[in-house]
């Protein structure tokens, strides 16, 4: 059963020596100051990924690639590959602790955003370039995971946006996991390439443009600056966030299927149009109870803040625990809805709000009448008895999780606010928490390390949502 899996570690983490031995030099060349801990990390990832693969070569071809099969690989690559990509912050001048090299990793990775970094202004830029790769990396593996990996494991619902067994849909996608992982790579490349020349355009120097790309489309979050993009103090800036975030919570498959011929995807995509009109309806209305303080106009400042939160990328233009209680509440709600399926996005992700709404519709029917035939679809699937518990399961497992989180680091030390929000941020993967600590304003620095690491826990379950890394502890599952 693991020859497979591990196969496919070795040549992930063949990958990503060769990205550090990229970054090693790089670094070498551009600032001369970190390339020994790229170097070891690169080694380190090399040794152990050829291992790998030598090793399980053989059984790879021997045993099938099933399930269970599925749940590991799903599991390892989440874990395994952090813990090597941390090393070059470990080995770094920045003396930082293993701890910190995690959480920083984890978070990066996970797109979730979070940063125990201080002074990022007058970092290595090879570091901060190094954190963005990780946030662009992390998106598009959430992306081939949430369409190749998550149907197949019928986790929380995604069991209905399994692919078509053909080859080729009507629209002339390819479907086949090679072909399909092309598509996507190359999409989500021109994407960022998109988002970096108006980033350009904006104001933005190359540097930043192309360090914000990354961290924008994949709705990760991280910056290059303290202040976040409150730094630039730029409209155009604003909006092309704003609208880059939007593009990377929406279906990507939505976008193979425009591309291949199928005009009205979006149209016919049973999140994408909802999702968009409720971010609109949300942030219109919310710009209307902004409290006029004379800033800038209020829709931009609350489209912007609306949609960084609901993408789970967590980019801060300005410190809204300011704004009044109402609107920390709003964003500690909006903490918990996601984008869509099949997107960057973390948290509990929209489609399922929408299943929960549904499902409850048929439910108040039959309380009146119970013999009514009920034939509800979802995207053209048939939503059936086993769909819903799968949906109900997950979010009463999220709310377990998100409580049992918070008492945890409420028994570190921290206040409630900040441990609830810390739990919350951490396991939708947003980024920002409230409260002074490490709300928009703050970072994770200061936090202890039992903290942190119940912190990294809770971001490995959100990404992976919850069921694909719990499995593993089931002892059923290993026999």
């Amino acid at each position: 059963m693991l020859g497979r899996p591990f196969l496919a570690l070795g040549f992930l983490l063949c990958g990503l020596a060769a990205v550090e031995f990229i970054f090693t030099a790089l670094d070498a060349t551009v600032s001369d100051e970190n390339w020994q801990g790229f170097l070891i990390s690169a080694v380190m990832s090399a040794l152990l990924g050829a291992g790998l693969v030598s090793t399980f070569w053989t059984a790879a071809h021997v045993n099938r690639f099933d399930l269970r099969s599925g749940f590991v690989l799903t599991a390892l690559s989440w874990t395994v590959f952090p813990l090597l990509a941390s090393m070059p912050f470990y080995f770094s001048d920045l003396g930082i602790s293993l701890t910190d090299a995690v959480f920083e990793t984890i978070s990066g990775v996970t797109t979730t955003g979070s940063t125990v970094l201080t002074d990022l202004d007058h970092l290595d830029p090879m570091l901060l370039l190094w954190r963005s790769v990780l946030q662009w990396i992390g998106g598009v593996g959430i992306i081939l995971m949430a369409i190749l990996m998550m149907p197949f494991l019928r986790i929380g619902g995604m069991q209905l946006f399994q692919l078509e067994s053909s080859t080729r849909s009507e629209a002339g996608l390819h479907t086949r996991p090679g072909a399909l992982i092309r598509d996507i790579a190359m999409l989500y490349l021109a994407l960022t390439l998109l988002c970096g020349a108006f980033y350009a355009l904006a104001g933005m120097t190359a540097f930043d443009a192309v360090n914000h790309a990354m961290t924008t489309l994949s709705t990760g979050g991280y910056s290059t600056h303290d202040a976040s993009l409150g730094y630039f103090s730029n409209a155009g800036v604003d909006w092309t966030a704003t609208v880059f975030m939007i593009a990377g919570a929406l279906p990507f498959m939505a976008y193979l299927k425009t591309f291949s011929g199928e005009r009205a995807a979006f149209l016919r995509d049973p999140q994408a149009l909802p999702f968009l009109v409720f971010v609109l309806v949300l942030a219109g209305v919310a710009a209307f109870f902004l409290p006029d303080d004379g800033g800038a106009d209020p829709f931009t400042r609350v489209a912007f803040h609306v949609v960084s939160i609901i993408t789970t990328t967590g980019f801060a233009a300005e410190d809204y625990q300011y704004w009044g209680a109402g609107f920390v509440g709003l964003f500690f709600a909006l903490t918990f809805f996601g984008g869509c399926a099949g997107s960057t996005s973390g948290a509990i992700k929209f489609y399922r709000f929408q299943l929960l709404a549904i499902y409850a519709g048929m439910h108040l029917r039959r309380l009146h009448s119970p013999s009514i035939v009920q034939a509800n679809t979802y995207g053209g699937v048939k939503l059936d008895r086993e769909i819903g518990l799968s949906v109900l399961a997950f979010l009463s497992l999220f709310v377990g999780a998100f409580s049992v989180g918070g008492f945890a680091l409420a028994l570190t030390g921290l206040d409630l606010v900040t441990a609830l929000s810390a739990s919350a941020t951490a396991l939708c993967n947003v980024g920002p928490g409230l409260g002074e600590i490490i709300g928009p304003a703050g970072n994770f620095a200061s936090l202890s390390d039992p903290a942190k690491w119940i912190l990294i826990g809770l971001m490995l379950l959100g990404r992976l949502e919850l069921f694909a890394l719990l499995v593993l502890f089931d002892p059923y599952f290993w026999r």
